[in-house]
């Protein structure tokens, strides 16, 4: 087997891994409130420590992938995640609890911002189409995840088997990775003097995931919650539903393969965030209906996608992608899932939970309007390197 597809192939266990973990605190939620001992209110502080895990997590790993052999970082991030997803039924107290997600949430990026950087690295500029296939087995494993909660809940009405087994199938892909050669950061060329960094560009990509990534964690994180409150479904079906969004996403990312290939990146990101906003206006029209939950959150799993990895694809086309630049994305998109998630927690108990969805309609909107922004700055960006180039001729 050609060496690359094989360190692809390991990259992509280590996001069905990262996705197995991803998913599983949403239908958990109301097991591990119950397992503490406290309100929904209360328990929503895990979205926040994991996602300030995750925000330091990613500005050490950006540092350390641009330094040490990226495949052994990487495999010790996913022995990590499984140790800490295995400690998880042992805690009865929300503190020792938040503390656990913590370091989960530190040790995700190991995997998330090592994967995102290393693949581009490996692939230059032909990443585009092994990127959305690297967050298609993310994917996978998020949406196999609430599938194995739901089973194992109802196997031993816990949600302790859910996370032991867990845990055994994230470390699975460990010892493989580190056995693979690392690949390393190529130089810029001469050519590629126009990718140097910019800095405006860098900022509004990461508010761009702020919001972005703050709406999906927010829908896969509290939908479960959502429709249990609402008494549109039971706890199982809840959890049922939670794969339903994520099986969403996976399979729109299968069929943004071939799409990278053939349209540009812009035009894909903007039917993506048009579609994510219709697909959450149909739950907010129709609130007591489980049928426009079931076609919302269908439509949403399917429009969001390939938004993260096709915006990947296109700051590669316009940066020199580091493990530093890759790392200020993802404390964006990890800032993003700890404030919205939590403050979503804090008005369900103040509001209902029709504020869930009200929250995450109003980030899609935020999240086009910084699109278009971006869109401008590259024009602004490529105009400006043009005349450059022609002064210099």
């Amino acid at each position: 087997m050609n060496k690359k597809i094989q360190i692809t192939a390991g990259y992509y266990a280590a996001f069905i891994a990262l996705g197995l973990a991803v998913s599983a605190l949403g239908p958990t939620l109301l097991g591990l409130a119950e397992q503490t001992g406290v309100q929904i209110g209360a328990i929503s502080i895990l979205f926040a420590a994991r996602s300030a895990g995750f925000l330091i997590g990613a500005l050490l790993a950006g540092q350390l992938y641009d330094r040490l052999p990226g495949h052994r970082l990487m495999a010790l991030a996913v022995i990590m995640m499984a140790v800490m997803m295995a400690a998880v039924p042992f805690v009865p107290m929300l503190w020792l609890l938040t503390a656990i997600m913590f370091l989960l949430g530190l040790f995700e990026p190991g995997v998330d911002v090592g994967g995102n950087t290393l693949i581009v690295w490996l692939h230059r500029d032909k990443v585009g189409p092994y990127m959305n296939g690297l967050h298609f087995f993310f994917g996978v494993g998020a949406f196999l995840s609430p599938l194995i909660v739901a089973w194992a809940m109802a196997m031993s009405e816990g949600v302790q088997w859910a996370f032991w087994l867990l845990a055994l199938l994230i470390f699975l892909p460990a010892l493989p990775i580190m056995r693979l050669p690392s690949p390393t950061m190529p130089a810029i060329t001469e050519h590629e003097t126009g990718k140097q960094t910019n800095w405006m560009l860098v900022g509004l990509i990461a508010v761009f995931f702020f919001l972005y990534a703050g709406a999906e964690v927010s829908y896969g994180g509290w939908i479960a919650t959502y429709v249990t409150r609402q008494q549109l479904a039971g706890a199982e079906a809840a959890a049922v539903l939670t794969s339903v969004f994520w099986g969403a996403l996976t399979a729109g990312r299968l069929l943004s393969i071939p799409l990278a290939t053939r349209y540009r990146n812009r035009t894909i990101i903007f039917a993506d965030l048009t579609s994510c906003l219709v697909s959450v206006a149909i739950i907010l029209l129709w609130p007591q209906s489980l049928t426009a939950v079931w076609l919302g959150t269908i439509g949403l799993g399917l429009s969001m996608a390939s938004v993260f990895p096709t915006t990947l694809s296109l700051a590669e086309r316009h940066l020199h992608v580091s493990g530093k630049t890759t790392s200020y994305f993802f404390v964006g998109a990890s800032l993003g899932g700890m404030t919205i998630p939590w403050f979503i927690g804090q008005r369900f108990e103040a509001v209902g939970p029709l504020a869930t969805m009200t929250i995450i309609f109003i980030c899609l909107v935020a999240a086009t309007a910084v699109f278009g922004l971006l869109m401008r700055q590259i024009t602004v960006t490529l105009t400006k390197v043009a005349g450059e180039a022609t002064k210099g001729v």
